[in-house]
């Protein structure tokens, strides 16, 4: 419960001194009141005697006697050593309630709602949960990540930057991201190119805040991810979509939308599209960028998944090739890092940069200088780099073995390649079934699977589950589970 000292007391007890009741009672009076009302709640400690007279400016022993007289009638409790408490259980008084009126349940207001952005997410308490590809929290490097955290803590020149609102972000943080993504993912750009957000959902909505209007015409691949969709169903209310394969997001039924209506923005996940994981072809990469050019659409390139590749070097994101300024990269840094430590990021050129920092100073004008410091030291002193170089090890590993595991155990039901990048596999039913009965039958079992990754429809019955954040112990358990659901449908 909060600390006495925290309840503003003198907003509530109001003493009249030139009353005929005595100063105990009022303040006695008000407290009651204030319990009843629920200002007070059942187990909230009251401040002791002198700490309450010097407050009220009353003399100790009439708050005394005001403890003794609400003591006396059951509303507190007073213990040596432990002060006087709010009853847990308040009396009852005939012909009044010491129920709380509590805050109303509604506005008296009109205001605009949306069912467009309810929260998707559904929880379970199960031991093992699939989710749609997130790294695992266990293999972190938390020594790194605390050791640099705390030394820029303490560190004198940091403090000034602690003291006041900055939009624009860490400029040493933009200057070693700069750099890294030069070497990693062939970007030549200047911390002029670079906004730094909190995740790549912030990331999307500053974009389509800016870029789209009630009417534009979107278009993403079917299917797609759901977060995305959803910002831009409520920016434009105009989301069409058109079919993923095998290389990706099919360009010829994009220019066939074209040829149809304005598109004004395309979204595509070109490395490992979401759900799918497949990767957009070359031969498509350079369609979209030429219908691009041609139709003038804007194309949001979300890349989550660039750092987790196995087999061999991903194809360089479209924003590195395009020459036109038509391409929005969309990206994350330290997603294989505590939830903490990732920051979001967007590349594009420098006459929308302006425009974006205008809303990112609206929604988040403080950021988050020392995380964004601590990770411009860890790219400076490689440290990201061996940290990803040991996770993409294991990560490899795992997804290898969850390979065997699904080939073995679910083949008969189940097919699916092998990604060749990302921390998650695409499984696709052979035959439909139900997958919100399948859903209910692994919670039985104690796994639980987020209605997030089922995708179903006259033509798709699949799944998309994660793998990094499972060990071969628990990719054994949670494969039995699911392998037991299935044949009890």
């Amino acid at each position: 419960m909060n600390s006495p000292v925290e309840i503003p007391f003198k907003s509530f007890i109001q003493i009249e001194r030139a009353s005929h009741i005595p100063i105990y009672i009022q303040i006695a009076n008000h407290l009651t009141q204030a319990i009843q009302s629920g200002t007070l709640l059942p187990g909230t400690k009251l401040p002791g005697a002198r700490t309450l007279s010097e407050l009220l400016q009353v003399h100790r022993n009439t708050i005394t006697s005001v403890y003794e007289e609400l003591y006396a009638q059951g509303w507190i409790d007073v213990k040596p050593n432990r002060g006087a408490v709010v009853m847990p259980r308040l009396p009852k008084i005939k012909g009044r309630t010491t129920e709380s009126h509590g805050y109303p349940a509604t506005t008296g207001f009109s205001f605009i709602t949306t069912p467009l952005l309810d929260n998707p997410f559904d929880y379970a308490p199960c031991d093992y949960v699939f989710n749609d590809g997130v790294p695992d929290i266990r293999l972190t490097q938390i020594d790194d990540l605390s050791r640099l955290y705390s030394a820029n803590m303490k560190r004198k020149s940091n403090q000034k930057k602690m003291s006041y609102y900055n939009q624009e972000g860490s400029r040493y943080f933009k200057e070693q991201l700069s750099q890294y993504l030069r070497l990693s993912r062939g970007f030549k750009i200047s911390i002029n190119n670079l906004l730094i957000t909190r995740s790549i959902e912030m990331s999307l909505f500053i974009i389509s805040e800016i870029i789209l209007r009630q009417g534009d015409y979107v278009v993403v691949g079917a299917p797609s991810y759901f977060a995305a969709n959803m910002i831009f169903q409520k920016s434009s209310n105009r989301v069409l979509t058109i079919p993923t394969d095998d290389e990706g997001l099919n360009t010829d039924a994009l220019e066939e939308l074209c040829n149809k209506h304005l598109i004004r923005l395309v979204y595509v996940t070109p490395q490992h599209h979401y759900p799918t994981t497949v990767s957009l072809s070359a031969r498509r990469r350079m369609a979209l960028l030429q219908l691009s050019k041609k139709f003038g659409f804007v194309i949001v390139e979300d890349d989550h998944d660039y750092d987790f590749h196995y087999d061999k070097q991903p194809l360089l994101p479209l924003a590195t090739v395009d020459t036109a300024g038509m391409v929005i990269y969309v990206s994350s840094f330290g997603k294989s890092l505590a939830p903490g430590f990732r920051t979001g990021f967007v590349v594009a050129p420098e006459n929308l940069m302006v425009e974006m920092r205008k809303y990112l100073g609206i929604i988040d004008r403080q950021g988050d200088v020392m995380i964004e410091q601590a990770l411009g030291e860890m790219i400076e002193e490689g440290a990201i780099q061996r940290h990803m170089k040991r996770s993409l090890k294991i990560y490899k590993e795992r997804r290898d073995y969850m390979s065997e595991l699904l080939e073995k155990h679910l083949g008969e039901w189940l097919s699916f390649q092998k990604p060749t990048g990302g921390l998650a596999f695409w499984l696709s039913f052979r035959q439909p079934v139900n997958l919100m009965r399948l859903k209910k039958l692994c919670e039985k079992n104690n796994l639980f699977i987020p209605r997030t990754l089922l995708y179903q429809n006259k033509d798709v019955t699949a799944l998309r589950i994660g793998f990094g954040h499972l060990d071969q112990e628990e990719m054994n358990k949670t494969v039995d589970i699911l392998r037991q659901s299935i044949s009890e449908l």
